[in-house]
C-alpha cells in the first residue's frame, strides 16, 4: 500500500509532483493517470477503515449490555452444503490459555476455594490503561460467559456472573474436588470509540487438597445423560473448520423436544487436553434436519473434550465427549 501511495505521488515520467520539469518549471497538477490511481488507492484505504468499523462477526447475535441493538455484529452462518473450510489464523486458534490478550486483562479478585463448599468467585476486565471495562456486547442472551473445569477435564460448569456497577462481576461457584481448576471469561467488550473485541482469557482457581487426576474417557460418539442418547456425526481436522451435529434420542427412539437455552438450541464448549485451550465453536441459529449443528475448528492434533448444552423439559443438560483429532 506504501508503494502504490508513493506512486500516486508521481508524475509521468517519474517526476513527482512539485518536482521540476522540463524547461525549469515546476508543475504542481497532476495528470489524469496520478489522479486515477490516487482515487483507487484513497477508496482502498477507506475500505480498510469500514472494515475496521465492522467489528466481529458474531455466532449469536449480540447487543449491547445496555440493551441496545448491535448492527455491526451479525450471525456467524454457512450457506447449507457448506464443507470443511478454513477460516482467518486467529480464529484457528485455542483462546483462554492467557490473562491477558487483545488489549484485555482478567483480574481475578478471589482465586482460593474450599472443595466442596459453595465460595464466590469475583473478577475484574481491565483494558490496557488499566480502567475498569463496564460495557460489554450479549452474546447469547448474556454479557458474559464464565466456564469451570478441572485440568483434567472434569467437573465442567456453565456460569453466567452478574456485574455490580464498578464493573466488577461475581457468581456462587462450588468446585466439588481438590485440584487446579481453570475458569474462562468468555465475553465481547466494548470500547468508548465502538470497537468491539471478542476474546477469551483464563485463570487458574486452587481447591487445596489431595489432587487425583481422573483418565481422560476413551472417545466414542455417543453418551447417555439422564435417559437421552447424544450422539455426534462430523471428523474435526487440524487447521479446518468442519460442521458437527449432535441428535438427541429418548428411550423409544424417537427425539424429545428441544428447548432454546440462551438463545440457541445448544451451545458448545471444546478444550484441548494439556494446556486447556478453548476452542471456537459457532452455532447454526435453528435446527439442521432436527439435529444441533455446530461449526468446530481445531487448531491441530490432539485430545479434545465437547461439553454440549442443551435443554429439554425445562432442564439444561450437558452431554460429554472425548474427541482424537489426528
Amino acid at each position: 500500500m506504501v508503494g502504490a501511495v508513493r506512486e500516486a505521488e508521481r508524475g509521468v515520467g517519474g517526476a513527482a509532483a512539485g518536482e521540476v520539469g522540463e524547461g525549469g518549471a515546476v508543475s504542481a497538477v497532476p495528470d489524469r493517470a496520478t489522479l486515477r490511481l490516487a482515487l483507487v488507492v484513497g477508496g482502498l484505504v477507506l475500505a480498510v477503515l469500514l472494515g475496521f468499523g465492522l467489528g466481529r462477526i458474531n455466532s449469536g447475535g449480540a447487543t449491547l449490555a445496555g440493551g441496545l441493538p448491535d448492527s455491526a455484529l451479525a450471525d456467524h452462518t454457512h450457506a447449507p452444503g457448506t464443507g470443511a473450510h478454513a477460516h482467518d489464523a486467529g480464529q484457528a486458534e485455542a483462546g483462554g490459555l492467557a490473562v491477558s490478550q487483545a488489549g484485555y486483562t482478567l483480574t481475578p479478585l478471589s482465586g482460593e476455594f474450599t472443595a466442596g463448599q459453595t465460595g464466590e468467585l469475583r473478577f475484574q476486565i481491565r483494558d490496557g490503561q488499566r480502567r475498569t471495562v463496564t460495557r460489554f456486547a450479549v452474546v447469547h442472551d448474556k454479557p458474559m460467559h464464565v466456564i469451570v473445569v478441572r485440568r483434567d477435564l472434569t467437573g465442567y460448569q456453565h456460569l453466567h456472573p452478574t456485574m455490580a456497577a464498578d464493573g466488577t462481576w461475581s457468581v456462587p461457584l462450588t468446585l466439588p474436588r481438590p485440584g487446579i481448576w481453570r475458569a474462562y471469561a468468555d465475553f465481547t467488550a466494548l470500547a468508548d470509540d465502538g470497537r468491539q473485541t471478542a476474546t477469551t482469557l483464563g485463570v487458574d482457581l486452587v481447591a487445596p487438597g489431595g489432587y487425583a487426576p481422573r483418565a481422560l474417557p476413551a472417545p466414542a460418539t455417543t453418551t447417555t445423560v439422564d435417559g437421552l442418547t447424544v450422539g455426534y456425526q462430523g471428523g474435526p481436522q487440524p487447521g479446518l473448520t468442519v460442521p458437527v451435529s449432535f441428535r438427541v434420542t429418548g428411550a423409544d427412539g424417537t427425539g424429545p423436544a428441544l428447548e432454546r437455552y440462551l438463545g440457541a438450541y445448544g451451545h458448545l464448549v471444546a478444550l484441548r487436553a494439556g494446556d486447556l485451550g478453548y476452542l471456537h465453536v459457532h452455532p447454526e441459529s435453528e435446527l439442521v434436519d432436527g439435529a444441533i449443528q455446530f461449526w468446530l475448528t481445531t487448531p491441530g492434533p490432539g485430545r479434545y473434550r465437547l461439553y454440549l448444552d442443551f435443554a429439554t423439559g425445562g432442564k439444561v443438560r450437558t452431554a460429554e465427549f472425548t474427541v482424537i483429532v489426528q
